[in-house]
């Protein structure tokens, strides 16, 4: 009887240390599994710290260089809004002002001029006052385009752009000009022409008077 105690207790005993053996091997691979699984995760760690270095990295030098070319983009518009010296002092600036001035004078003096000589009626006279005052308001609007063209701030325009503008209103104020002394030349022909045709009449009259 003690011999089957004995052996049941040396089972019992056995089975323990087995029991024990085996948990502290299951423990082992456990904690091999999780330390494999750390690494693993260490190394996606670093992986994705690299890529998102790189990408971070990356995406500075692109915003660096945007916003260098965007800088640079933008200093030369803001270059195109300063007027240089050259364009300042261009020749044909004063000549336009100049055109404009001697346009309102000699419409001004025509206008009086045809109003005096009785050579023309009142619907004749409206309709020279409505030819000066488009010449007028155009010629205003030319001025205006000038002084936009010279003012700093106002267009981005290259120098060789603004001169080419100042040609251009140049031309058209001096084609205005030449209108101008054209159409008045014409009338005062005209005139000149009714007033000799009123002289004549009044001479026949006076002639005619007499034989009577």
């Amino acid at each position: 009887m003690k011999t089957i105690i004995a052996t049941f207790i040396f089972l019992l005993v056995f089975a323990g240390v087995n029991f024990r053996a085996s948990a502290q091997a299951d423990e082992i691979a456990q904690l091999v599994l999780n330390i494999e699984k750390l690494t693993q995760l260490k190394s996606i760690l670093s992986d994705l710290k690299k890529g998102y270095t790189i990408v971070s990295n990356g995406y500075g030098k692109i915003k660096n260089i945007s916003e260098g070319n965007f800088k640079m983009h933008e200093l030369f518009l803001d270059g195109l809004l300063a007027v240089s010296p050259e364009v300042r002092k261009y020749q044909r600036i004063p000549d336009i002002i100049n055109y404009q001035m001697r346009l309102v004078k000699e419409y001004k003096a025509a206008i009086k001029r045809f109003k005096s000589a009785k050579a023309f009626s009142t619907t004749e006279i409206l309709y020279m006052e409505k030819i000066y005052e488009r010449l007028f308001k155009q010629s205003i609007d030319n001025l205006e385009e000038l002084t936009t063209i010279v003012t700093a701030g106002k267009l981005r325009m290259s120098d060789d752009e603004r001169i080419k503008a100042i040609d251009r209103i140049y031309v058209d104020m001096e084609d205005k000009l030449s209108f101008l002394r054209d159409f008045n030349n014409n009338t005062s022909m005209l005139a000149l022409q009714r007033n000799k045709e009123l002289h004549d009449i009044e001479g026949i009259k006076k002639l005619s008077g007499l034989k009577r």
